[in-house]
């Protein structure tokens, strides 16, 4: 089932400083994390926006078969908002009608078609101002914002990232239960524990 009201950004953007090389580029069941993440998301809608920054000729090398657009953030270093206001704008380039907007990160390998979805089907079946992912006491992404939300999307400054305005708008936020979203691969030991256990 796919939406093509939903747009999705993944932010592929960052420099993995605490992995040491392209954490996008790790292979998990085969795939690299990007690829399965970019994979994953044309799952759901047509509508794909993949943000680059860092190493972003070599993570382009890995998807340019794959029917997604590219948002280059040339300042990626200064954080994470940036890259969502990129990716939001060339999202609304393509498709000024979109009733919604869902943000996806590489390193949570156990993302996939169903918990999208659901996070899809709860925003078309409640009209939430946001539906985010709940996981270790925390709500995070992936998450969706609805089209209310888009200004303040176009206005985050680079600090702040999608938690900013998941945080600033609980009073109308559906929550998905994501246990396994609490696991991201930030670190060498991480995906070492990603090898040992779940491949």
């Amino acid at each position: 089932m796919k939406s093509n009201l939903t747009g999705i950004i993944l932010l592929a953007a960052g420099a993995s400083v605490r992995m040491g090389k392209a954490k996008q580029l790790l292979e998990f069941q085969a795939k690299t994390l990007l690829r399965r993440s970019a994979e994953t998301a044309l799952q759901i809608s047509d509508k794909v926006v993949v943000t680059l920054g860092a190493r972003s000729a070599v993570l382009l090398s890995e998807i340019e078969d794959l029917p997604v657009q590219i948002a280059e953030n040339k300042d990626w270093k200064t954080g994470m908002g940036g890259s969502i206001k990129i990716g939001l704008e060339k999202l609304l380039e393509a498709n000024e009608n979109f009733k919604s907007v869902m943000i996806l990160v590489c390193d949570q390998p156990f993302v996939n078609v169903d918990l999208l979805q659901k996070i899809v089907v709860e925003f078309e079946k409640t009209n939430a101002s946001v539906v985010a992912c709940e996981y270790e006491n925390t709500l995070g992404v992936p998450a969706l914002f609805s089209r209310e939300i888009f200004p303040e999307l176009l206005a985050l400054d680079s600090s702040n990232g999608a938690k900013y305005l998941i945080k600033k708008h609980l009073s109308n936020l559906i929550r998905v239960a994501f246990p396994e979203g609490a696991f991201d691969v930030d670190t060498p030991a991480d995906y070492e524990k990603l090898l040992e256990n779940f491949t």
